[in-house]
């Protein structure tokens, strides 16, 4: 797997829709992401992860000392993560700051009855998203999203609760919300962060072309 970005410390890698970030449960979900990179890197180490359905930037250590020091940028909040979705409806005006920012506060957890399931619940971590509008039709809403805390799942159940599911969400918007698109509209778009050893600023992007208006995304997207 070819990183668009690679230096004796890191990798930056771009995650296709539908591949594991790491080896799941079984024989069938060993093909994923780390793997690939190993194949090639073999020191490569994983930082974060991006769910299966999600698309775009996400970075590997390149060693322990590496892997150290990216995590702890992550747990520091040093890490910069923008995504683009494609939501159903268009929300509802609600406060926004002067750069037209909207607000999730719902803190999350794990539902164990339907895992992986995650739920807002006064019993979860605290989790925060940030979300702007980009572009708007009668049936769907093209978003920029921001995610403050990093929990599993955290983005697709805060926009399911409320009530803007994301097109394809196989586990959190109805059925016919899932028939809208053949893949999850969910794509990790920009990275950014300082060099674990340099601490020279980085930064990525991987645009994709994306609509509100249907049929939502580019033929192979």
């Amino acid at each position: 797997m070819v990183p668009i970005f690679e230096d004796e410390h890191l990798l930056v890698l771009a995650k296709p829709s539908g591949l594991l970030s790491v080896p799941g449960r079984g024989p069938d979900k060993q093909d994923c992401l780390s793997k690939r990179v190993q194949d090639c890197y073999p020191e490569a180490l994983v930082v974060h992860r991006l769910d299966r359905d999600t698309s775009g930037l996400i970075l590997m250590a390149r060693g322990i000392e590496a892997q150290r020091r990216l995590s702890r940028l992550f747990e520091t909040r040093q890490v910069k993560k923008r995504y683009v979705a494609v939501i159903i409806g268009e929300p509802a005006p609600t406060d926004m700051d002067d750069e037209g920012w909207h607000t999730i506060d719902g803190p999350i957890l794990l539902d164990w009855d339907r895992r992986p399931l995650h739920i807002i619940s006064p019993e979860g971590k605290p989790s925060r998203s940030r979300w702007r509008i980009l572009q708007s039709s009668t049936t769907a809403t093209l978003v920029e999203l921001e995610p403050v805390t990093g929990r599993t799942h955290q983005l697709r159940v805060h926009l399911q609760s409320i009530g803007h599911p994301i097109l394809g969400d196989s586990l959190y918007a109805p059925l016919e919300v899932q028939a809208l698109s053949p893949r999850l509209m969910l794509h990790a778009r920009d990275l950014g962060f300082p060099h674990p050893f340099s601490e020279k600023p980085m930064a990525f992007s991987l645009p994709v072309d994306w609509s509100a208006q249907p049929p939502y995304l580019s033929f192979g997207a």
